[in-house]
This record gives structure tokens, C-alpha cells and sequence, in this order.
């Protein structure tokens, strides 16, 4: 399994516009993709993050292919509430545990 770690920055006063994004248009767009295996938007001490779980590097690296996903960031970066800096990591996950009521 791999874990993408995509962190941004956010204009703090438009993050409620981010959130109603994050939950309307990227949750479901990332619940399309194939290989996904879980997705958790966070907050960061100096804006936001999406982890999102795959079941392999392979299908984690198909994303940036998809017209769903490019279609997402460019209307992310049309709304105009991300803010510098931004990264993309991708990191094995060696081992891991999930509560069975939180499936």
C-alpha cells in the first residue's frame, strides 16, 4: 500500500469554500479512481492536507492521468483559495491498523 500525502497552503479565510470542496468535489472524485483503498482530508499546522491510501505505487502515479483528477485541480486552482507552498509525497505503508467500526 502507499500513502500520497498532497499538502497546500489555504487563504484562512475562504477554508470553510475549501471544506465544502474538499467534500463535495474531491472525496467524491477520489472514491472514482481505481486502486484507491482511503482518503482523509487534514488540517496542517500551516494549512491543509489530503492522505489518501492506494493499493500500490502504480495505481497511486495512474491518478495524475486521470481526466477526473485534472479536471479537479484545475478547478481547484480556479477557486483561488490555495496559498503556497504545495507538495506531493508518496510513502510505503509498511504496516497498518483501522478500527473495524470506523469501515
Amino acid at each position: 500500500m502507499i500513502a500520497r500525502i498532497w499538502r497546500t497552503g489555504i487563504d484562512e479565510s475562504r477554508a470553510d469554500e475549501y471544506e465544502a470542496f474538499a467534500a463535495e468535489r474531491s472525496l467524491p472524485m477520489f472514491r472514482r479512481q481505481a486502486g484507491v483503498r482511503g482518503v482523509f482530508f487534514v488540517r496542517t499546522a500551516d494549512g491543509r492536507a489530503a492522505i489518501t491510501l492506494w493499493q500500490d505505487l502504480a495505481a497511486a502515479e495512474e491518478l495524475m492521468t486521470s481526466k477526473d483528477y485534472l479536471d479537479t485541480v484545475e478547478a481547484i486552482k480556479a477557486a483561488g483559495f490555495l496559498r503556497s507552498p504545495q507538495s506531493v509525497e508518496f510513502l510505503p505503508v509498511e504496516q497498518a491498523w483501522l478500527a473495524p467500526d470506523l469501515i
